[in-house]
């Protein structure tokens, strides 16, 4: 299963697998592979949306102050439009690093391990194996996206910086690893908690035991966090 891979540029020619830092054993077989949505990127991780509204307004008011002070509306309307590029240049850059962080990001899932191959100028990889996980949250979005953070054990540590922006917000002490913006969120959480369960022999416990694709169809919007599983009674290691 795999969606949105329509690029490997010349910076991951040498992977020996793609989105892998190694050949996957014989044993191993890759169960789903995507790349974030850069416009889910843009809108929830850059908030490129909330920016372009609080630019507009902050120009808007400078033009009703500019009326209001006796200024022509022509003169106010070419002072604007002076000041216009300066956020849509803001904006742009804010785009463009979410449609490279779309580019440069590939997360494997194999019925062994969780694999995040992220970073736009140096690139990193975290192999986070099904049996340490703890925990997963889902959050859907209205298109059927959504972002999936998992829990690592708390002898497990991965920097917030090293992560981001593919970490739950807010979560410094102990970061979480998030898939961000992947497709068809609610079947991709119901198959890591699969893989989760075969990995470890265990049954997940939450919502994860009710089809996880049903929270997507009651959801108008997005469901908020969504408990899709736990692990805990897979010890740390």
């Amino acid at each position: 299963m795999s969606d949105s891979l329509d690029y490997n540029g010349h910076e991951h020619e040498l992977e020996p697998q793609f989105g892998l830092p190694e050949p996957l054993p014989a044993s191993e077989r890759i169960l789903w592979q995507a790349s974030p949505q850069w416009r889910g990127v843009a809108l929830r991780v850059f908030h490129v949306r909330k920016l372009a509204l609080y630019f507009a307004l902050i120009l808007a008011l400078r033009g009703v102050l500019l009326v209001s002070d006796g200024t022509a509306v022509g003169d106010a309307v070419i002072d604007l439009l002076w000041l216009a590029p300066v956020p849509l240049f803001a904006l742009a850059i804010l785009a463009s690093l979410a449609w490279m962080t779309s580019r440069t990001t590939v997360y494997t899932l194999t019925d062994k391990r969780l694999v995040m191959r992220i970073g736009i100028v140096l690139t990193l990889t975290f192999n986070l194996p099904l049996r340490t996980l703890r925990n997963a949250d889902l959050r859907l979005e209205r298109d059927g996206s959504g972002d999936i953070a998992v829990l690592l054990p708390a002898s497990d540590h991965i920097g917030y910086l090293n992560l981001w922006p593919h970490a739950r917000p807010w979560r410094m002490k102990h970061p979480e690893p998030m898939l961000r913006s992947v497709p068809d969120a609610a079947a991709v959480a119901r198959l890591l908690v699969e893989a989760w369960s075969a990995a470890t022999g265990a049954a997940a416990t939450g919502s994860a035991a009710t089809p996880v694709a049903a929270q997507a169809a009651a959801a108008p919007r997005r469901t908020s966090a969504s408990h899709v599983g736990t692990a805990d009674a897979v010890p740390a290691h």
